[in-house]
């Protein structure tokens, strides 16, 4: 029997990449950029398509951008507001989710003179967009700035930030005849650091600009591909990982995702100026696999603790992932009477291969401590995982090891321990995974996996409360999209 994946490319004929570590959280970006790169196919989506291609970046610039403009004040000041929106009515998702990210502007001149007591009209602002370098003392010296510079630095801790600058921040200087009046350090999109002088002294405080935040849906009908469906419908593809990890403890995103399954998602977008700026979280999401309904809700508790919930209070999150990579083809299932494609013999075939790229992450399946760590015969590179008592798991023919991974080190669900490689007897890259209970294998595509406990009978009626209006616009977005798909 073949198995179709997300990905449907045959290791063998892959091209070797090299992905970098990163959370389970946030693999999206990378891993998403290697799937969608070989991707071709067209699918059909339910709700609002877009199809603009994603702008290429624009490479940095070889010198120092300066903006200068001459200006004297004006008798009407403006004032920088720091303001919190209220979240929406659920919308449709129509905008671009590739807008380019907008730079915060820099506080208007008068607003700086007359917030901060300073006597003197400014008469110019200089912008320096900060390169690969580039150190604060250089940027200063240049504009013949050491003695300000020096009194800047005796405010400490205030003025950390400035002491690392990085490339591509923005640096403002406040001027007066020549001489510094104030700067300014845009440290984020919506973070500032600004630095005024009082008489011959200065002060430090950061400006913090609140985002606004909106609430969008979107839909879609799978046909191919998880990331294209995705992807038409406005979503980043940081949002479809998420949406993936989400339910990636219920569904085996390399094995269980079938033609018309469907996926409906409210999340929120951050905004300043009217402008996106990045995408915020998911709310509540429902996934349809195989006829089968699964509904996941954010929902922090008294604690402060967030995480995703199904609608009886039972997390998302179980002791075991199903899959420890993350959209990977199964080239090989668990088969007592498998002939070895090297030995050509039979031989016992106790675990799945995940055929992936060089380089591809691997994750830890649950928490646990790493008993074996090295080189295993055929196996190759080799992790094995004591998950408490009773389960532990193997990962095997790995390329290289994860940094800080050894025998008797604590590893989390999630944790990257490796990356996908042919060490050992393979004929292509990929993972080799077991999943053993008391020792003995099971097929980790079907073995029952421990449930997540529910949360405290204290918790429920908080949280039924909380998350009875979310889940009240998820089904009735879902089932408002499923009516317009049977006409």
């Amino acid at each position: 029997m073949q198995y179709r994946s997300l990905l449907d490319v045959d290791y063998k004929q892959s091209s070797p990449c090299k992905l970098q570590k990163q959370h389970h959280y946030i693999l999206g970006g990378t891993i998403a950029a290697v799937i969608l790169s070989i991707m071709g196919v067209v699918i059909a989506n339910v709700h609002t398509p877009q199809d603009k291609a994603i702008a290429e970046a624009q490479p940095q610039p070889e010198t120092f951008q300066v903006d200068t403009i001459e200006l004297a004040l004006s008798s009407k000041s403006t004032t920088t507001r720091s303001t919190k929106y209220a979240t929406p009515i659920v919308s449709t998702k129509t905008n671009n989710p590739d807008t380019p990210k907008q730079q915060v502007q820099p506080l208007a001149i008068e607003n700086l003179v007359k917030q901060n007591n300073v006597d003197p009209s400014v008469e110019k602002i200089e912008t320096i967009t900060i390169k690969k370098g580039d150190t604060l003392s250089t940027l200063f010296s240049k504009r013949g700035l050491n003695t300000e510079l020096h009194k800047i630095m005796q405010l400490g801790d205030k003025v950390k930030e400035l002491k690392s600058v990085h490339p591509n921040q923005k640096l403002h200087f406040y001027l007066q005849d020549e001489n510094l009046v104030g700067v300014e350090l845009e440290t984020s999109v919506n973070r500032r650091l600004k630095v005024v002088k009082q008489e011959q002294n200065y002060q430090a405080d950061e400006v913090v600009r609140d985002f606004e935040t909106r609430t969008q849906v979107a839909s879609s009908t799978i046909e191919n591909s998880l990331f294209l469906a995705g992807r038409r419908t406005g979503l980043s593809d940081a949002l479809i990982m998420e949406l993936a990890n989400m339910f990636g403890w219920d569904i085996d995103f390399a094995l269980d995702i079938r033609t018309g399954d469907q996926f409906s998602v409210i999340y929120e977008e951050k905004y300043l100026d009217g402008e996106k700026i990045k995408d915020g979280s998911i709310i509540a999401a429902k996934f349809v696999n195989a006829g089968e309904s699964y509904r996941a809700v954010r929902y922090t508790d008294s604690n402060g603790n967030t995480d995703y919930y199904s609608q009886d209070g039972r997390s998302m999150r179980k002791p075991f992932l199903r899959t420890p990579v993350d959209f990977a083809r199964i080239s090989s299932v668990f088969n007592l009477k498998r002939k070895h494609p090297i030995l050509n013999k039979i031989r016992a075939h106790k675990g799945v291969d995940y055929a992936a790229a060089t380089g591809t992450p691997i994750k830890a399946s649950g928490n646990g401590k790493i008993v074996h760590h090295g080189t295993k015969g055929g196996y190759g590179r080799t992790i094995i995982v004591k998950h408490g008592s009773s389960y532990s798991t193997l990962y095997a023919h790995m390329h290289k090891y994860a940094k800080n991974t050894q025998v008797g080190k604590r590893v989390k669900q999630g944790q990257i321990i490796g990356y996908v490689g042919k060490s050992g007897l393979a004929t292509g890259p990929h993972l080799h995974y077991e999943f053993r209970v008391n020792g003995v294998h099971r097929n980790p595509l079907t073995v029952k996996l421990p449930d997540a406990s529910p949360l405290p009978k204290s918790e429920m009626a908080r949280f039924k409360s909380a998350t009875a209006k979310q889940f009240a616009h998820l089904d009735l977005y879902s089932s408002t999209v499923l009516a317009q798909n049977q006409n």
